[in-house]
């Protein structure tokens, strides 16, 4: 299978690229807009600053070469982020796949710290149980099918997603938010799968399918 990982001003980018060696794929790390669209699979990861990612999507107008991918797309952390319309973090527009906001986590507590880090687990929305009703042909395309009620997973983060109509599973850290988002080929995760242990093993398994 030819899988793509998008190569950008982002760290933590190799983690994903060993997580996927594990499962038997040697992906090509590219920023070269035809590589990109040749890919069956493409996934978007890292760790960064917003403004900073952007800046380099932009120079090489990779921005637009991912918005209008039509195989599956993957993103992941930042990765995430970055396919939303506008992040706090820098004051920073995106690329815009979901029109919703980035926000920062705002301390209520004392015991609140920022960034999120550790293991908490996802709660797979109303909506995508719904649609996981509706047949198998959905499930197939489920990032989450087969793991059960609640899996956890590992996160680093001091930005979130609200919670929005493409949220496919959420979790609680200060207050609710969207831990995985889906619209058409675009699924997302804000957790980290290359760290998750067997649940995310199965979560890039199931995208590579």
């Amino acid at each position: 299978m030819n899988v793509a990982i998008v190569k950008y001003n982002a760290g933590n980018i190799y983690s994903v690229v060993n997580a996927l060696r594990r499962l038997g794929v040697e992906p090509l790390l590219t920023d070269n807009p035809e590589q990109l669209m040749k890919a069956e699979r493409v996934l978007f990861p890292g760790q960064g600053e917003a403004s900073n990612c952007m800046r380099y999507l932009k120079e090489r107008q990779l921005d637009a070469v991912i918005k209008d991918l039509r195989q599956p797309v993957l993103g992941i952390c930042i990765g995430q982020q970055l396919l939303c319309r506008h992040s706090e973090e820098g004051d920073t527009d995106c690329i815009g796949v979901f029109d919703v906001d980035v926000k920062r986590f705002q301390p209520q507590h004392h015991q609140d710290k920022v960034p999120c880090m550790g293991w908490n687990k996802i709660v797979l929305s109303g909506e995508r149980r719904e649609r996981e009703s509706e047949g198998a042909k959905e499930r197939e395309n489920d990032l989450f099918a087969g793991l059960g009620e609640n899996p956890y997973v590992y996160f680093v983060h001091s930005y979130y997603v609200p919670l929005c109509e493409w949220t496919v599973a959420e979790t609680q850290y200060i207050l609710p938010y969207s831990a995985a988002l889906k619209k058409a080929n675009f699924q997302t995760c804000q957790f980290h799968p290359e760290k998750s242990g067997k649940v995310g093993e199965a979560i890039l398994e199931q995208f590579l399918r």
